[in-house]
């Protein structure tokens, strides 16, 4: 009994990460990801909004969740949540994203997109 209770607590015993350097870290990254659009560049922006998005979220579950810790069941369960996340969003897209199919039209959301070219053409943006 007492080897469990010391095998369980070396298990426990596990490397804090440096919140305040990760904060630190958040911030500069938030900061990159606000400031890349007005650079003006449409890929770079893409990229860093993206990228920036991407690295934030590691920090995150690495650092504050501490998912590199837990049991693999974790795992699984982030994995599947996230493969059915996307089949979800593959499977609802194609409708969502366009403004007309087989049987409907949707023009409300015609009539913004064309609301928004126009301001955009005039250099207004909202």
């Amino acid at each position: 009994m007492a080897e469990a209770v010391a095998e369980h607590a070396d298990q426990q015993d596990h490397p804090h990460p440096n919140y305040e350097k990760t904060i630190v870290l958040l911030v500069v990254l938030a900061i990159v990801s606000y400031l890349g659009p007005m650079i003006g560049i449409k890929w770079l922006t893409l990229f860093a909004a993206f990228g920036v998005a991407v690295v934030k979220a590691t920090f995150i579950i690495r650092n504050f969740m501490h998912i590199y810790v837990e049991p693999k069941i974790v795992w699984y369960f982030l994995t599947t949540a996230l493969v059915l996340m996307f089949l979800l969003f593959a499977g609802v897209a194609p409708d969502v994203m366009n403004h007309e199919g087989q049987n409907w039209v949707n023009t409300s959301a015609k009539e913004a997109v064309q609301d928004g070219m126009k301001g955009a053409a005039r250099g207004q943006h909202h």
